[in-house]
């Protein structure tokens, strides 16, 4: 049995039946968000049972990223009551539990800490949930023929940004303690399993996880040759400006505030301020008060989009804002494929080096 004692990095043998009974019991004194089946569509979402849960291979159709970041969230509200003004700011969230997380939905999750813990000041809404929440990862065995992840830095059984970690064997799964915080859930709640020998289960492990060759991704000095070409006006016309690529991505963490006043009762007017979602390939988003949008078109908010992820957001706050998942080139409606920008500024950048070389 796990306890209190055991050391990180420390391999474990676990049947589902037990691994759902400790999670049942998890359940009773914290939020789990777990994988389930909702119309057909795999999700992370709430289970009050581990019956609920879907014991699956597949990737959820959307990331994770909405326990930390939900798409619209209450950040506090104001009464007033003649001269008096109340602000109330929004409760802290209690214990959540993520179970199942993906490698490359927890990827997404430190990509967002990156601007949302390491800024300063941090986000005092994000940073609550973060540190109220324990990860659990589940590692694939299997990739969607849209997965790329390994060309980002990450892996289909990555663990760097799990606190316990868990990989599917035949009739069994095998689990890792990583950090302390997973370290400490266990010792809250004992799990029924067998110690391993490290190196065996680790051989029994890597027989698990698929593998597949990267793509070719472009250097930090490959972008800017690419900034002022046609393609993304012609890669535009496709795009429908709809934002759904945003809005299924682990890390895009656009938002807009918005206030809702509330009809007056009892002489007292309530107002809520919100934030919600927003993607920079929306039409409006970049617009200002007085009307003007600095990009105006689709094709510079589609650059914009790439530019980001791999330009901007690395040389700002670190991490590149893409962890592979490919859930953007499923979700498109018409067929714009990330991979295919990143291949046409490699080359762009290829050639440009050939250039300032005098070749």
């Amino acid at each position: 049995m796990i306890s209190s004692s055991s050391g990180l990095n420390e391999l474990y043998s676990v049947s589902q039946e037990n691994l759902a009974d400790w999670l049942d019991r998890i359940q009773s004194s914290a939020k789990l968000i777990a994988h389930q089946e909702v119309g057909g569509i795999l999700l992370y979402q709430p289970v009050s049972d581990s019956r609920q849960i879907a014991w699956t291979e597949a990737r959820p159709t959307l990331s994770s990223k909405d326990a930390f970041f939900p798409p619209t969230e209450q950040l506090f509200t104001i009464q007033r009551e003649g001269n008096n003004l109340t602000i109330v700011e929004s409760e802290p969230v209690g214990k959540q539990v993520l179970f199942g997380i993906r490698p490359c939905d927890a990827q997404g999750i430190k990509a967002l800490d990156a601007l949302y813990l390491e800024t300063d000041p941090a986000d005092n809404y994000y940073q609550r949930r973060r540190e109220a929440t324990t990860i659990i990862g589940m590692a694939c065995r299997e990739m969607a023929p849209s997965c790329f992840c390994t060309s980002v830095g990450g892996a289909p059984d990555d663990s760097r940004f799990m606190d316990l970690m868990l990989y599917r064997g035949d009739d069994h799964y095998f689990l890792a303690v990583i950090t302390d915080k997973g370290a400490s859930l266990l010792s809250s709640f004992p799990l029924k399993s067998d110690l391993l020998e490290a190196e065996s289960a680790a051989e029994q492990i890597k027989s698990y996880i698929p593998s597949r060759l990267p793509i070719e991704i472009p250097n930090q000095e490959d972008w800017p040759a690419s900034f002022a070409s046609p393609y993304w006006d012609e890669m535009s016309e496709r795009c429908i400006s709809c934002r759904i690529c945003a809005y299924v991505c682990p890390t895009c963490r656009c938002f807009d505030v918005r206030d809702q006043l509330y009809p007056s009762e009892n002489g007292t007017q309530v107002f809520e301020r919100i934030r919600c979602w927003d993607s920079c390939t929306g039409t409006a988003y970049r617009r200002i008060a007085g009307g003007h949008n600095p990009r105006p078109e689709k094709g510079q908010r589609l650059r914009n989009r790439f530019f980001c992820k791999y330009y901007y957001y690395p040389a700002q706050y670190g991490p590149v804002a893409c962890t592979g998942c490919g859930r953007c080139i499923d979700a498109c409606p018409v067929g714009v494929d990330i991979t295919e920008a990143l291949s046409y500024v490699a080359q762009r950048g290829s050639l440009s080096d050939l250039d300032r070389s005098g070749a």
